[in-house]
């Protein structure tokens, strides 16, 4: 995609802001109509013609006017029409402007409310797509703005606020929106994401405490009951004065702040609202019957403190205000007072947040379908496979230092109790016995216990050589390099992610290494079929006793197996003392390492190291890949 447009499509205004792949740094918010920010209303005149914007609310050649209908998606399924032909008005508008090219290679990312399920926004992607738009994908207009903010260079949040939790406050002219969004995931909230409350209240207030002052006051009221374009559009120069007053209250308490509007409907009149302070304080605390005789003040606190008592776990540390009406001061005490611990923000220009996160978003979304790709292009070749291959050595030779003496403590040491208390009546069975002990052994959880430290140090250098690799990409698509960092994984205490040692040095898919340790222990031990417990500096009474008989008896040349296949007596076996063995385990140890290295230059099994090699390839790249699912926390 080479250009990504954001549209946000609220219920009163609407705004429409396009990015670049490359080159722009800040999304640029489009004019439709002469204004950027735009009535969400159109009109259907005599002749046909569809217009759209402040035009259509007034235009005396309108046969049909549509306003508020976003708001009404949800519950009128006429709504969905007026949508499509809203829509349409923009969509041509954008042509005619030359804002957008026919066939150009670009997408649209479309707002919707947090609350919206997945039906709900595959009806609404499918009205654009129905009207002719290029590709568009439906995102929620929260994680639009949170967007924004790490995205913008004024508030310098940044990604690592992707890391704690965040309450975005939308406040729209009908609804306020809220996601609570947690580690990158938006959390579901049991108030449905979105409060029946917005800026139009406050508007209409300010419009009836305008009539109510007018000497044309029960005219105009005639003719807000018989059009309702006229009463939205007084509504909406309401709602510019407002927040006009509210951006410099301190300008304004020695200064006149009004709008006049002349509503031509049959006999012009003229319609002056003023704001000053004790207007203000009456938006924010009068109460309304669309409220249940609550203002606005009551009903947003009220919403507030629900939210924060249907959080589960942490509180949010950053708050994030968008909307015009997050603009009011009052606003931001009423925040801080609920979340008191919380950092309360919004934009320079929270009119446009949504807008220019939704382009932020495309551009974000494109960038990372590459990183992906590249990501998914590293992981099908051999690299990983390859480093792990050079150091696969390496990791035997950790495994077999820290479980030989543990082997002999636990395998070979019960066996020769066994041997020596008659439980193992013959010398010639003592091969068999031990390889089934140190199978086991190798088996147990103690075992694997035993190797999480060695693995995860051998890991380190790996995951250093594998990074060579990751950075680059993380570099080329403006990511944190930390991103697809194992060495950081490691080193992080409190991560979701973490490549589990006793699963990558799995026992079953070790056969050539178990079977090595138990050949070279059990010759060592045993010296063939068991001699060599009888050998070497044995007590006197066995070496100058027994072992003298037996020579006398049958012949030097015929004790070995003599002696493998005699049930030597339980006495005699007790002359063998335990004390001795420990010590020959101490000696043999040193032995079996030596004798398993060298049988790592001549012996090895290809197959099995291949499988070796290619399980623990498979846990790392499976590792790297959920650590870019964290990348992907922008997209919503």
């Amino acid at each position: 995609m080479e250009r990504f447009f954001g549209f946000d499509l609220g219920d009163a205004e609407s705004a429409i802001s396009r990015l670049d792949k490359e080159g722009q740094t800040v999304p640029e918010v489009l004019t439709i109509r002469d204004s950027k920010s735009f009535i969400t209303a159109y009109a259907r005149l005599r002749n046909h013609d569809l217009l759209i914007g402040e035009n259509a609310c007034y235009n005396p050649n309108a046969v049909e006017r549509k306003i508020r209908f976003k708001s009404k998606f949800l519950t009128d399924k006429e709504s969905s029409k007026d949508v499509k032909s809203f829509a349409a008005g923009v969509l041509g508008e954008l042509y005619l402007n030359g804002d957008l090219i026919k066939n150009e290679d670009c997408c649209f990312y479309i707002g919707c409310p947090a609350g919206w399920d997945k039906t709900a926004r595959e009806e609404y992607r499918q009205i654009f797509e129905q009207v002719g738009y290029p590709p568009a994908r439906i995102i929620s207009e929260s994680r639009a703005a949170l967007v924004s903010a790490c995205q913008s260079k004024h508030l310098q949040v940044g990604y690592d606020i992707l890391s704690k939790p965040v309450l975005v406050v939308d406040i729209g002219s009908s609804t306020t929106d809220f996601a609570y969004i947690k580690h990158g995931k938006e959390v579901s909230l049991q108030t449905a994401g979105e409060v029946f409350l917005g800026g139009g209240i406050m508007d209409e207030i300010l419009l009836e405490e305008a009539v109510s002052r007018s000497m044309h006051a029960k005219r105009i009221r005639e003719v807000f009951s018989a059009s309702d374009p006229w009463r939205s559009y007084c509504e909406f120069t309401a709602r510019r004065l407002k927040e006009k007053y509210f951006s410099d209250e301190d300008y304004w308490q020695n200064n006149t702040c009004s709008e006049t509007v002349v509503i031509n409907y049959r006999i012009p009149m003229r319609l002056t609202m003023t704001m000053n302070k004790e207007t203000a304080d009456k938006l924010l605390t009068k109460g309304v019957e669309r409220l249940g005789g609550k203002s606005f003040q009551t009903v947003f606190m009220e919403s507030l403190r629900n939210v924060r008592d249907h959080i589960e776990g942490d509180m949010p540390e950053l708050l994030f205000l968008t909307g015009g009406v997050s603009r009011l001061p009052a606003i931001r005490t009423w925040c801080q007072e609920v979340f008191p611990d919380s950092v309360v923000i919004a934009g320079s220009e929270p009119e446009f947040s949504v807008s220019r996160g939704l382009a932020w978003s495309g551009r974000i979304d494109e960038e990372l379908r590459q990183f992906n790709r590249e990501l998914q292009e590293l992981t099908e070749s051999s690299l990983v496979e390859d480093v792990v291959h050079r150091h696969i050595n390496e990791l035997y030779r950790a495994a077999v230092d820290v479980l030989v003496e543990p082997i002999l403590e636990h395998a070979a040491l019960p066996c020769f109790d066994r041997w020596r208390s008659g439980e193992i009546r013959r010398l010639t069975d003592i091969d068999k016995e031990m390889e089934a002990e140190i199978s086991r052994y190798l088996h147990s959880d103690e075992a694997r216990e035993l190797l999480i430290k060695p693995i995860s140090t051998w890991m380190k250098p790996v995951a250093s050589e594998i990074e060579h690799y990751t950075v680059p990409i993380c570099v080329r698509h403006n990511i944190p390099y930390t991103a697809l960092s194992l060495t950081s994984f490691f080193n992080t205490s409190d991560v979701d992610i973490k490549l589990d040692a006793k699963s990558v040095f799995a026992m079953e898919e070790i056969t050539w290494m178990i079977n090595s340790i138990i050949a070279i222990i059990v010759g060592l031990l045993c010296g063939g079929s068991g001699i060599a417990l009888m050998a070497e500096g044995l007590p006197g009474m066995i070496a100058g006793a027994v072992l003298s008989l037996l020579v006398l008896l049958i012949g030097k040349e015929s004790i070995q197996g003599a002696v493998l296949k005699a049930d030597i007596p339980e006495s005699i076996r007790k002359m063998v003392p335990k004390g001795y063995f420990r010590s020959r385990l101490k000696k043999v140890s040193s032995e079996v390492k030596a004798s398993f290295y060298e049988s790592l230059e001549t012996e090895q099994n290809e197959a099995i190291i291949e499988q070796m090699v290619s399980d623990i390839s498979v846990q790392i790249e499976q590792c790297l890949h959920k650590m870019a699912e964290v990348v992907e926390i922008p997209l919503g």
